[in-house]
């Protein structure tokens, strides 16, 4: 009584591809692949560009900030 069938889920499926369709819930699938390939590749880019920071020592701008033109890091200070 506490868990459900193989039969509960099979009906829970039918009425899911009957209510969204085969074609959205493969879009569907895509999508979330597609952001879990972009999340994982995120998370090895940022990896990578943590271990450069550490070599360098503090206050001298590492490589991979020095390459990168377009940011700009500045302190912000509050009027007393």
């Amino acid at each position: 009584m506490g868990s459900f069938s193989i039969w509960h889920w099979l009906i829970v499926l039918l009425i899911v591809v009957m209510v969204f369709g085969t074609k959205k819930l493969k879009n569907m699938g895509g999508d979330l692949g597609g952001a879990v390939k972009g999340f994982k590749d995120g998370m090895k880019e940022g990896g990578q560009s943590t271990a450069d920071d550490k070599d360098a020592p503090a206050g001298q701008v590492s490589h991979a900030q020095a390459a990168d033109k377009a940011t700009i890091d500045v302190e912000a200070k509050q009027k007393s």
